[in-house]
């Protein structure tokens, strides 16, 4: 087995702080990604059928941003930027379209929670991420 180990023809990337951050966020906006799949399903089961279209379809993008940026900082490929800078700006809007469109209440507290524990420190992950120059 340490044969194996030593004289694999993988070529491990050494590590760097800059490949573990690169991993994590990868991780984060994949992961995020994903979870957007199940709640698209949940949103259209329980909305009206004319608002589901337009909210699934929004997570929808929103989720292939998300999935190409994080596969690509993962991979450590070029090009996540332009798919992180439509996701920050997707999240975003959906965050002030949520707040916008709640109603008063429970429903309120609920899209403001979301918007700030969720949508947008993601935005500001995805900005920022879009931001950085490549290297």
């Amino acid at each position: 087995m340490a044969l194996i180990a030593f004289n694999s023809p993988c070529t491990a990337r050494p590590f760097t702080l800059a490949a573990t951050r690169r991993t994590w966020a990868g991780r984060v906006l994949t992961g995020a990604g994903l979870a957007l799949l199940p709640w698209m399903g949940y949103l259209a089961g329980t909305l009206p059928p004319a608002e589901a279209a337009a909210w699934v379809a929004l997570d929808a993008v929103e989720a292939a941003c998300l999935l190409v940026a994080g596969t690509r900082l993962m991979a450590g490929r070029p090009g996540h930027r332009v798919a992180a800078a439509a996701a920050a700006l997707l999240l975003a809007a959906d965050a002030c379209a949520d707040v916008a469109t709640a109603g008063p209440g429970s429903e309120l507290a609920g899209a403001i929670a979301m918007a700030v524990g969720a949508e947008l420190p993601l935005a500001i992950t995805c900005a920022a991420l879009a931001a950085r120059s490549p290297r």
